[in-house]
């Protein structure tokens, strides 16, 4: 089947999107953007095709009725099983990595205790693995750095103290060791895994063993099937570094625009915020961008200053959203520089505001900044869509909402749980349209 890429090399995060010849969308994929740009969309169009063959799976197994109505815990299973047996790959190839450059860590007359521990670590690692992909476990991450990093953490300190050895020798190995191997592109072992955790599927659901023939034939159908990459368009902050000529490259404002229009036909408006920058964007009916703004040369207003607010109050990102919303007072923040921020958050502290309210200051501060650059776009026009990573905040979803109501009313205010995707879905429709699109037309000017 032919399918259509479209891969957002954002700052903090790399996204890809996949869809099919009638613009369906099959596959969604996410990474972390390491310092090895080429990496990362190589990574993120992979995790796009993955979810694009689990996509294929449950609708091949939805046509045989095979599972009944067992069909979501089925598939459910085969990801969680599937996700494990990627795991445990990446933790022998970081142990393997980690196990090199004991050589080359000067540990001394201590290397051969480091040695045994680190042995000790990842043998505890593999026998926990299970617990993270068990049915209801919840983590914080995704991504295998944070995945592991938690758990090699909390290992390697008890370890270290039964082995008599510094904590910090193990930290040294797992931060020399975790960048090469978050490098690595593991493609080639996808069939692999699949079909082993196909096999511990089966053992986990044993009530679909006495149908194991009708379920296993449509999934290894889908296997045989081909995901031919027929056009890939990239963009985003970092789409400069993408491996791809000219005319497979596309700015961040057209696919933005485009693909909030995808989401919402009738989008006007749109607001990303990300990481890196903020964009406000006026769309005309088709999607196509009639005007822009964006500030691209500060991080205040961004998600890179929600970060920096994160480690001022130790805290992670996650839990910022949910702390502003415990909020009962609201507190002034005259400050949007990231460099004042942290004086201005300690300033407050002293005064005695509570966390959760300067939390909620902060987000309103933030999004106050977003509307100034929505005015100078051309403001707020019905529909309004939200799209990037701080969409997913709660906190700067509410400011939002309050901030609009009061400068522009009533408003239908669009946020697609997928929202961070928005930019690769533009991109994904601009190489649908490169093929499918353009190929119709010709085919029109012939038959004229």
């Amino acid at each position: 089947m032919r399918c259509f890429i479209g891969i957002d090399l954002g700052s903090t995060t790399t996204k890809a999107v996949v869809v099919d010849e009638n613009q369906n969308i099959i596959g969604r994929g996410i990474t972390n953007s390491r310092s090895n740009y080429d990496t990362a969309a190589a990574v993120a169009k992979q995790e796009a095709m993955l979810n694009g063959r689990f996509y294929l799976f449950r609708q091949a197994l939805g046509r045989t009725g095979a599972l009944n109505g067992g069909l979501d815990t089925f598939i459910e299973q085969l990801e969680r099983d599937f996700r494990a047996e990627q795991y445990l790959e990446q933790l022998g190839d970081l142990e393997e990595t980690c196990a090199k450059n004991v050589e080359t860590g000067h540990f001394g007359a201590a290397t051969g205790v480091v040695t045994e521990a680190l042995g000790e670590v990842f043998l505890r690692l593999k026998g926990e693995a299970h617990l993270l992909f068990a049915p209801g476990a919840k983590r914080k991450s995704d991504f295998f750095r944070d995945i592991a990093g938690g758990q090699y953490m909390a290992i390697s300190e008890q370890v270290a103290k039964e082995a008599g050895t510094r904590y910090e020798y193990l930290l040294n190995l797992f931060d020399r060791s975790i960048i090469e191997v978050e490098n690595h592109v593991y493609g080639d072992q996808m069939r692999h895994h699949l079909l082993a955790a196909l096999e511990n599927t089966f053992h986990a659901l044993p009530e679909t063993l006495d149908r194991r023939t009708r379920v296993e034939a449509p999934i290894k159908g889908v296997l045989d099937t081909e995901m031919e990459e027929t056009y890939v368009i990239g963009t985003g902050y970092g789409r400069a570094r993408l491996p791809f000529s000219k005319e497979h490259v596309r700015s961040e404002i057209l696919c933005h625009g485009l693909g909030a229009h995808v989401m919402y036909p009738e989008t006007a408006t749109v607001l990303d915020i990300g990481g890196q920058d903020t964009k406000a964007i006026q769309v005309d009916p088709n999607g196509i961008v009639e005007s822009f703004q964006m500030n691209d040369r500060c991080a205040a207003g961004c998600g890179r200053y929600l970060g920096y607010i994160a480690d001022e109050m130790n805290m992670g990102l996650h839990e910022l959203g949910p702390m502003a919303m415990k909020s009962t007072k609201a507190v002034r923040i005259n400050s949007t520089c990231t460099v004042f921020a942290g004086a201005e958050l300690r300033d407050r502290l002293s005064l005695g505001d509570k966390r959760e309210d300067i939390m909620a200051g902060l987000h309103r501060a933030i999004i106050l900044r977003a509307m100034s650059i929505l005015a100078r776009s051309g403001g707020v026009r019905d529909q309004f869509t939200f799209t990037g990573g701080v969409a997913k905040n709660e906190a700067a979803v509410k400011a939002l909402k309050e901030l609009v109501f009061e400068n522009y009313g009533q408003l239908q205010l669009n946020i697609d749980p997928d929202s961070i995707y928005t930019g690769a879905l533009g991109a994904a429709t601009f190489a649908w349209r490169a093929v499918v699109e353009d190929g119709k037309e010709i085919e029109r000017r012939v038959a004229a």
